[in-house]
C-alpha cells in the first residue's frame, strides 16, 4: 500500500497537466496589424477561434476598433457599437461562443474593409468566469512583445485552467500525498 500512493499521486498529477488547456493570443493581421492594408477577410479564414482565445489588435494612436452588432458590421455603423477601443494596442478575450464583430472605428477604412467577424467556437474545458477582461491599449503597448514575422500564426499560447476537473484532481493528489505521508510516518 506504501508504494501505491506516491504512484497514485504522481498518475493523479500528471492528468492534471494533461487536462490543462491551451488559450490561443492572435495578433489580428499579423505584422500587419489593424490596418487599412490589411486583407482581415483572408487572414481570418484559416483560423479557428475558441472560447478563452484573445485578440491582440496593434493600430495606429489615430485609429480605433470598436466591437459592434452583426447590423452595424455589415453597414460599418461606427456610431452604434459595444465596445470601443483606442491607444494603439488592444487585447480582446473572447468570452462566450457565437460571432464577434470588430470594425474599424472610422467609417471610411470599415468601407474599405478593415473589419474583422470572429466565429467563436465552444470549448467545454474552459471556465469563463477567470477570463480576463478586455483592456484598451492606452499605456499598455511598452510591454507588450512585438510579432516578429507574418508566419507567427499563432503569435502565442498560455495555459489556462480547465474547470473543476484540474480542481478536483489536484484535491485527490494532495490528498494522496498527505495519506503516503502518514503511512510513511
Amino acid at each position: 500500500m506504501g508504494k501505491l500512493l506516491p504512484v497514485l499521486a504522481f498518475g493523479l498529477a500528471v492528468l492534471g497537466f494533461a487536462l490543462t488547456c491551451t488559450a490561443t493570443t492572435y495578433t489580428v493581421g499579423d505584422t500587419s496589424g489593424w490596418d487599412i492594408s490589411t486583407d482581415l477577410s483572408t487572414w481570418s479564414n484559416d483560423k479557428k477561434f475558441y472560447v478563452g482565445d484573445i485578440l491582440w489588435f496593434q493600430y495606429s494612436s489615430s485609429n480605433s476598433v470598436s466591437q459592434v452588432s452583426k447590423e452595424s458590421f455589415e453597414s460599418c455603423n461606427t456610431t452604434k457599437v459595444v465596445e470601443s477601443y483606442t491607444g494603439g494596442n488592444t487585447t480582446v478575450t473572447l468570452t462566450h461562443p457565437g460571432d464577434w464583430y470588430f470594425v474599424s472605428g472610422n467609417k471610411l477604412y470599415c468601407l474599405g474593409g478593415m473589419k474583422l467577424h470572429a466565429e467563436v467556437e465552444n470549448n467545454q474545458a474552459y471556465a469563463p468566469a477567470g477570463a480576463p477582461q478586455a483592456a484598451t491599449g492606452s499605456g499598455q503597448g511598452d510591454h507588450l512583445p512585438q510579432p516578429t514575422s507574418k508566419s507567427n500564426i499563432p503569435t502565442s499560447s498560455a495555459f489556462i485552467n480547465c474547470g473543476p476537473n484540474v480542481f478536483l484532481l489536484a484535491i485527490l493528489g494532495l490528498i494522496a500525498s498527505m495519506l503516503y505521508t502518514d503511512v510513511k510516518l
